[in-house]
């Protein structure tokens, strides 16, 4: 990319930590989007990442720097990176009761209408001085980093943290490309109707404020349209994929992201995997289900269990033979509603241990934790992999997980994923809400004929191979290019 490069999204490359010797050092930024951004950001002077700073550690070395960017050195290369400081308030309406969970909850379809949101003063003072405070405070940081670095910088901007910032930036600094991936599902209109119209027209207008608006696949580009056309009162194209806003062309792209496919296998092939692989072949019956995900309403973990159940005792034979381990990683613990789902997590599990397991075999073996090297053992010795998220922007458990499994697992796969699109031909397909299918189709997967299984793993490798993350990438930039040539892009005609 021929222009400088500002990369903004709620957690950065980085995150400060204290050794047991009492130093500070720099250790890999949570989540996958750091993994698929930082080949664009290292080692690269004319790019720097605008983040959260969300640890004291953080805020330590953003202050050390007096809130300028600077370069942190990790696993060998360095990245220029510039943390916002917000209020930690500030940052809890932001976070805790915006993003998490009003927006996360409505582009998931996760309330529950009849007696959830309740949208009072409480929420909207945390959308002002909360959601609005941060997006100002990230759109100051971007548009000073913009003027350091040249008017005609890229800002490539991620995920529903930030749907007011673009148009922030814009205002300030009209030569920028800007540029906006959505990492979750878009819903139909009617959906943001939970929101007052000066929200959700807010929120609506913010994003609008990007050249290109990037979602992983056309049913989420096509809903944004129809949202914009429909509560906006835009001029939308379906066919060239844009909407028109105050004299501009706002386009609307899909890209699926994917895994660093090298990467991701140099890891499965790790000591440490192999020796958590060990253990659990020690203690594996003869067929293992698998799930890994975080403790979101969104992954549909209960229904899963409820379908195991269903499972036992429409098939008693496999009582004793079959373990469904379950790796989840506790998440967002100071949102109401993420805590009491593990709880219900917990019960269940307990229950159906209690109803169908004995002092040898417990049916559900239930990893409530954060180990990385656990789960990938888990997906290499699985028998079948368990997708079942009521929606999924993408979901890449069903690739990493398949693609590293040796024993010809079967995925069984959400067709409200969006790696349905891809992988869904080669998975068993289920209805997340229907709990019947989703037992006949773990009882399909554990059955199935050995040809079978291998040849739809063949066919989701060779998928995943190909699309792997720097084609999610390239595709992105080579758009971002067409827009730089033809400036002109932005006003129709």
């Amino acid at each position: 990319m021929s222009r400088p490069l500002v990369l903004v999204s709620h957690r950065g490359p980085v995150e400060y930590r204290v050794g047991d010797d009492g130093t500070r050092y720099a250790a890999r930024g949570g989540g996958g989007l750091v993994t698929a951004l930082s080949g664009l950001a290292v080692d690269r002077d004319d790019v720097v990442w605008v983040a959260a700073a969300i640890a004291d550690e953080d805020r330590a070395v953003a202050a050390e720097h007096g809130g300028q960017a600077f370069t942190a050195e990790r696993d060998g290369g360095s990245f220029r990176v510039r943390f916002v400081e917000n209020d930690p308030e500030e940052h809890h309406r932001f976070y805790a009761i915006i993003a998490n969970p009003i927006l996360w909850f409505i582009q998931h379809y996760l309330w529950d209408l009849s007696n959830a949101p309740d949208i009072g003063d409480h929420e909207k003072g945390a959308f002002v001085h909360g959601y609005v405070a941060v997006n100002e405070r990230f759109a100051d940081a971007v548009a000073s980093e913009i003027e350091r670095l040249g008017d005609n910088a890229v800002v490539m901007t991620h995920d529903y943290h930030f749907y007011l910032l673009p148009a922030m930036v814009r205002e300030r600094c009209p030569g920028a490309l800007l540029h906006h991936f959505v990492h979750i599902p878009w819903p139909q209109p009617d959906a943001w109707r939970v929101l007052p119209s000066d929200m959700r027209r807010a929120i609506l207008e913010g994003a609008l404020g990007n050249d290109l608006i990037a979602f992983h696949t056309e049913r989420s580009a096509r809903n944004f349209l129809l949202t914009c056309q429909e509560l906006l009162d835009l001029e939308v194209s379906f066919r060239n994929m844009s909407v028109i806003i105050g004299g501009r062309q706002v386009l609307v792209r899909w890209y699926p992201i994917s895994i660093d496919v090298a990467d991701f296998e140099r890891l499965a092939a790790s000591p440490e995997v192999r020796a958590n692989e060990g253990e659990l072949e020690a203690r594996r019956r003869d067929h293992l289900i698998v799930r890994v995900d975080r403790t979101d309403l969104s992954k549909n973990i209960l229904r899963g269990f409820k379908a195991y159940d269903t499972l036992l005792h429409a098939h008693p034979e496999l009582v004793g033979r079959v373990t469904f381990l379950a790796h989840l990683q506790p998440s967002r613990q100071d949102v109401p509603e993420y805590v009491e789902y593990v709880d219900q997590i917990k019960r269940l599990v307990a229950d159906i241990n209690l109803k169908h397991g004995n002092t040898e075999w417990q049916p559900i073996d239930l990893q409530l934790d954060d180990d990385f090297f656990q789960a990938l053992a888990a997906y290499k010795q699985f028998d079948v992999l368990l997708v079942n998220s009521i929606y999924d922007g993408m979901n890449l458990v069903a690739k990493e997980g398949v693609l590293v499994n040796e024993r010809n697992g079967v995925l069984v796969l959400s067709e409200n994923t969006g790696v349905h699109d891809e992988l869904g031909a080669f998975a068993l397909a289920v209805n997340p809400f229907d709990i019947n299918d989703q037992a006949e189709k773990l009882y399909a997967a554990l059955t199935m004929a050995p040809d079978e299984k291998r040849a739809r793993r063949d066919q989701i490798v060779a998928v995943v191979r190909e699309n792997d993350l720097s084609k999610w990438l390239e595709h992105q930039l080579a758009d971002i290019a067409v827009l730089d040539r033809r400036g002109s892009v932005r006003r129709p005609g």
